[in-house]
């Protein structure tokens, strides 16, 4: 007798192949059989009329944290997300011990969005090394989770307060290097870091792997090199704006001297911005021609970023708008009362010295999303114009006055202005080899978005409203490219003896709900949360941890260790598809 038959449903196994119809079998924690399946099943499935796939792989998440507060890594695994590899951008928990924990803390709830209070309640900061970490959260996960090794934290933890703005001495590499040599080998899945000018810490300074110059990042990419399964993570200043010629050679190096492919996050997708698209990918193409493996990962969909004049994330960019924000919550509550303030602040947004968040200002087209006072209620779904106009006021006002009367929480949205071409376009880079799906961000930006959503966004949007792509071809897209990228030993697809991560969805009505708050961190705290639509089942390593959209709180989940749970992909491996791709 077998563990668990799943039965009737169209199989799609990540490979591209084209779905069939056949049983799944299960034993412990493993496929034993897809096909016609006669043995006795402790427990069954009916898949009848769903799709079989295997669990989704996101590469670019920030649980470290949460994990250990939410074992379950929610919601990403609601949206079939089965395997999470966090420490991106440079930013890990470890190997920094507990002498580096106010300093941390406070960088990843600056830098990642995360509630400050909630880091403080919910670590205990009780390692001194990677793999005390990755101890700390064996046997009670619910998915399975690998980590980078963030360039930040090593130079915190080996160079103290110098680490930011400093410049490391050779001392200083070699001891980075000798550190992270130690938490690869205790089982880091590779090295990430940072140079973008957006990422400050707690004192508003730039990050610690800011100050790195070249020397030192090549040094520690090429440490890599002696590490099996392990990888390359980067974010460089070009990801945003366009790459430079310096930019597009160091990536090429940092893969030829770690010998590993390198992704980038994140590249952003449009009709207007194809110009760009192509430039950010020709990179890859020239990373190719010198036998380097440089991949970006793209977001399938447009991130709906959420406002609000609690946590004032980006809104505090603009000009006079951060000393209101710098006041304490009731505070503030009294300012946003006052006529003069709402004069100033309005013509702070509408000045040219607003920049590119100048068209925040045109507050009549923002999107009222969330309200929290009854009075409000009818406000959710309507604008702000919409609302000045039946209440007889300025919409700046209108806007102020139900800020006021939600406590500050009012969720707002700037309109999108989608069109189809632009999912025209995504689509193109879906089929890109230089590009792979991913870049959720899930667990970091708790007060503005919630990026989990990007796997039931790919399958709603991209394929059952737009057919862009099959059903085949996205679900490769979400499993067997990203694990075989990073080299994950036999997850991605469904295969006899591969490890049972599953999905069972309902192609008629995947999708995803619409971002709200929900109060459920450490200290109270707030995040953004959206559930899946018509992902039935959920399986890591053969145990079910979503049963009809709810988590079963199952910890089946493991954490994964290079060399051990992961196989080498070398640069020239990675390389060899893209060389072929020409700017």
């Amino acid at each position: 007798m077998i563990d668990l038959a799943l039965r009737g449903g169209t199989v799609i196994d990540g490979t591209g192949a084209p779905g069939r119809q056949a049983d799944v079998g299960v034993a412990g924690g493993r496929i034993v059989s897809v096909g016609r399946l006669d043995d006795e099943a402790a427990a069954e499935i009916d898949a009848d009329g769903l799709l079989v796939a295997p669990g989704f792989v996101d590469l670019h998440t920030h649980y470290d944290a949460q994990l250990f507060w939410d074992p379950g890594a929610s919601p990403s695994t609601l949206h079939g997300v089965t395997t999470v590899i966090g420490g991106n951008c440079g930013f890990s928990l470890a190997p920094a011990g507990p002498e580096s924990a106010g300093y941390l803390t406070r960088m990843m709830a600056r830098v990642e969005g995360m509630p400050l209070a909630a880091l403080e309640e919910g670590l205990d900061w009780r390692w001194r090394s990677f793999g005390e970490w990755l101890d700390r959260l064996e046997g009670s996960v619910g998915v399975n989770a690998g980590f980078l090794v963030g360039h930040s934290t090593l130079r915190r933890a080996v160079m103290g307060e110098r680490a930011v703005g400093g410049r490391a001495t050779e001392e200083d590499v070699a001891a980075m290097v000798a550190a992270l040599h130690g938490a690869l080998g205790q089982g880091g899945l590779g090295f990430s870091s940072s140079r973008v000018s957006t990422h400050h810490d707690g004192e508003g300074q730039p990050v610690p792997s800011r100050a790195a110059d070249r020397p030192e990042l090549e040094a520690l990419a090429a440490a890599v090199r002696s590490h099996p399964g392990t990888t390359l993570e980067l974010i460089v200043q070009g990801c945003l704006n366009g790459f430079e010629e310096e930019e597009v050679d160091l990536m090429a190096t940092l893969s030829l001297l770690a010998d590993r492919p390198l992704n980038w996050n994140v590249l952003g997708v449009s009709a207007l911005g194809r110009e760009r698209t192509a430039h950010q990918l020709a990179a890859s193409s020239a990373a190719a021609a010198r036998g380097a493996a440089v991949l970006a990962l793209t977001l399938p969909h447009s991130m709906r970023v959420r406002l609000s004049f609690e946590t004032g994330a980006i809104l505090d960019g603009l000009p006079g708008w951060r000393e209101v924000f710098a006041l304490r919550p009731e505070e503030r509550l009294v300012a946003l009362g006052d006529p003069s303030l709402r004069q100033r602040m309005d013509r702070g947004a509408r000045s040219e010295e607003a920049g590119i968040l100048r068209h925040l200002a045109v507050w009549e087209r923002l999107e009222i999303t969330e309200t929290f006072d009854p009075a409000n209620a009818e406000c959710e779904g309507r604008t702000v114009g919409e609302v000045a106009a039946a209440r007889g006021q300025e919409p700046f006002d209108a806007l102020l006055d139900m800020v006021v009367a939600d406590g500050l929480r009012t969720g707002l949205r700037p309109p999108m202005g989608e069109t189809e071409a632009d999912w025209v376009a995504r689509a193109e880079v879906w089929r890109d080899p230089r590009a792979v799906v991913g870049g959720s961000d899930a667990g970091a930006h708790l007060d503005t978005m919630c990026g989990a959503v990007y796997t039931t966004a790919l399958l709603a949007e991209g394929v059952r409203r737009r057919g862009l792509l099959s059903w085949e071809e996205a679900v490769r897209q979400l499993s067997d490219v990203p694990a075989r990228l990073y080299g994950l030993s036999g997850r991605g697809r469904i295969e006899p003896w591969w490890w049972a991560d599953l999905v069972v969805l309902d192609p008629a009505s995947v999708g995803h709900t619409e971002q709200r708050t929900r109060d459920d961190l450490p200290a109270g705290a707030s995040r953004q949360f959206a559930a899946a639509v018509g992902v039935e089942h959920v399986l890591v390593n053969g145990t079910e941890v979503v049963r009809h959209g709810a988590p079963t709180g199952a910890l089946p989940g493991q954490v994964l260790r290079s060399g051990r749970d992961t196989g080498t992909v070398t640069a020239a491996e990675a390389a060899a598809p893209l060389v072929a791709t020409r700017p």
